[in-house]
């Protein structure tokens, strides 16, 4: 690959469509917290969803992995879309053991780590992959100490979590995700659970998965990750996208007043 057409960060390598959400939305009891969010992310696409605590974002993602169930919509996953069903009178899967699977190629990094206490590293890693793929163990292991030398904490895998720094525990879990060799990653704000000197280092992992090419949601409060690692920028306001496009749009002249106002508390 020459230079001239080698990929940058967060500029889609393909057109394939790895993730396609139609229509979603989701009530807790009266509160319409998602009403009707709808979006595509193309193979290579780093989106980042940005809105104040409320405006829908964690729901959103906890609704494409099934965490959550959608009370309507659509979601599909490299081409296949997640079937579901009325019963009772509420929207439920119609097929548990897609879901299990589907869930497998949606990676999922929470910002409270959820790494399994009573695990070192690399147990952590290598579980997934040998019980839900059925993967051989010696070839788990082998590349769960790749990923591990990937995100910089090798000499950790044989530590238990609680050893670890916050920042350590963040790239153990991506390590984690990324065993499970996901078409989507999908981070639930990622750094805010961390001391402010911890932050960098789980950004530098991320940037180099946008730059391999890694397709990404990203539900973020960093500013300067979303300028220069996002191909795409969504605010989301009251449940629905307020804002949407290229970051140099969106925090330029695309800038809606409600997102100007957003922004202006991070000084940007």
């Amino acid at each position: 690959m020459t230079a001239a057409n080698a990929p940058t960060i967060g500029t889609a390598m393909a057109s394939a469509t790895r993730l396609s959400v139609r229509n979603i939305r989701k009530s807790f009891g009266p509160h319409e917290v998602l009403r009707g969010i709808s979006l595509d992310a193309h193979d290579g696409d780093v989106i980042s969803l940005l809105g104040a605590s409320g405006s829908g974002k964690s729901t959103f993602l906890r609704c494409i992995n099934m965490l959550e169930i959608a009370d309507a919509g659509e979601i599909v996953v490299d081409g296949e879309t997640i079937q579901m069903e009325q019963r009772r009178g509420k929207t439920v899967p119609a097929n548990r053991r897609q879901v299990d699977r589907m869930r497998s190629e949606l990676g999922m990094v929470f910002q409270s780590f959820n790494l399994w206490s009573h695990m070192t590293i690399l147990q952590n890693v290598i579980e997934g992959p040998m019980h839900v793929l059925k993967r051989p163990r010696a070839d788990c292991i082998a590349e769960a100490e790749a990923l591990l030398e990937k995100v910089g904490i090798a000499d950790k895998r044989h530590a238990y979590p609680a050893h670890l720094s916050g920042g350590q525990q963040q790239r153990a879990a991506i390590a984690r995700s990324l065993a499970m060799k996901p078409k989507v990653m999908l981070f639930d704000e990622p750094t805010s659970a961390l001391d402010p000197e911890l932050v960098g280092e789980v950004l530098r992992v991320m940037r180099a998965l946008a730059e391999e090419g890694m397709t990404m949601l990203v539900v973020t409060h960093e500013m300067s990750f979303a300028r220069t690692v996002s191909n795409r920028v969504i605010f989301m306001k009251s449940g629905e996208i307020n804002c949407d496009g290229p970051p140099e749009h969106v925090f330029g002249a695309g800038a809606s007043p409600e997102f100007r106002q957003f922004i202006g508390h991070f000084g940007s």
